[in-house]
């Protein structure tokens, strides 16, 4: 019997190493998913309790250079306007008798299927709902979190639009550099005083949905850097941020101002905007190179080399 003792004793003692083994593994992996878990709870955590500290600024802000920015790029809008966007030769003859509406994408034939009647009316709505839009914004102003830092955000406002503005009247996607028609000079029967405005030329893109959409994505990436414990909740709000520009869009098209096509540029560039210049401030360190460049065609061109760290 004190043989099978000792055998079972040795038979236990020889299976230990391997289960204090499997047992340190379990530990190891349990702590390590753990850990990995870890920062993103935390980072939500940090950022919802240091934006009720007083002390603390989500976003960065260099006045000067962001002032500045704002001054020269307001000039240069303000230049362009009625210089570069308005400043346009009338139609032709030639060119109001040479419109063709079978050359219009089928995408885009939504425009020529408006009533011709109602185009002031949604013109002037329009102009109405774009301001309206705009000011929406400042409900930012009901979240304390946001309150505190309204100077820097009230800033941030206007650097975007300043910047929306730009790239509308500077860019080669905007009417400087495009002189598409409008779907008014489509319609053949509107008397010839509406459609030889040199203006009917502005038709890619739509400043006004950049604008819309621009002000609306501002809005809700502001709100989410400052409550990012509202998590995948967010995809939801910029899906409401896109209901002023599609309403803007809409009345557009029925003013005969834009098409489909033109209203779905400016939308795109109006939602980088307004997302981009916050993203921009909550980097704390900015190291921007400029250097000349050239294409394989021969074109000249600017490239920008940009190096960031994250604030957070």
């Amino acid at each position: 019997m004190s043989n099978n003792l000792i055998k079972l004793i040795a038979a236990v003692v020889a299976t230990m190493p391997l289960t204090m083994s499997v047992a340190a593994q379990t530990t190891d992996i349990n702590s390590t998913t753990t850990i990995a878990d870890t920062p993103l709870t935390q980072e939500k955590t940090a950022v919802t309790t240091k934006s009720s500290d007083p002390s603390f600024r989500l976003y960065r802000m260099n006045y000067w250079l962001t002032g500045s920015f704002c001054v020269v790029a307001s000039a240069a809008n303000v230049y362009a306007i009625p210089n570069l966007i308005k400043g346009k030769p009338d139609m032709t003859d030639q060119e109001l008798q040479g419109v063709n509406k079978d050359a219009v994408p089928w995408f885009d034939r939504w425009a020529l299927q408006q009533d011709p009647s109602k185009r002031p009316m949604y013109m002037k709505t329009s102009d109405y709902v774009l301001p309206a839009v705009i000011i929406t914004t400042g409900m930012l102003g009901f979240d304390k979190n946001v309150r505190k830092d309204w100077a820097r955000i009230l800033l941030m406002y206007y650097e975007m639009h300043a910047l929306t503005f730009s790239i509308y009247n500077y860019s080669f996607f905007g009417p400087t550099f495009q002189n598409k028609y409008r779907p008014v000079e489509y319609y053949t029967d509107l008397p010839k005083s509406t459609r030889i405005g040199g203006n009917n030329r502005n038709s890619m893109y739509s400043g006004h949905v950049a604008t819309a959409v621009a002000s609306s994505f501002f809005m809700v990436k502001v709100y989410c850097d400052y409550h990012p414990e509202i998590d995948r909740k967010k995809y939801l709000l910029y899906a409401l941020a896109t209901v002023p520009g599609f309403a803007v869009a809409y009345l557009r098209v029925g003013g005969l101002a834009h098409f489909p096509s033109d209203c779905m540029i400016g939308m795109t560039i109006g939602a980088v905007c307004g997302i981009l210049v916050p993203e921009i401030h909550r980097f704390k360190n900015h190291k921007v190179m400029f250097a000349p460049s050239t294409s394989p065609t021969g074109g000249i061109g600017l490239n920008m080399t940009w190096n960031i760290d994250k604030q957070m």
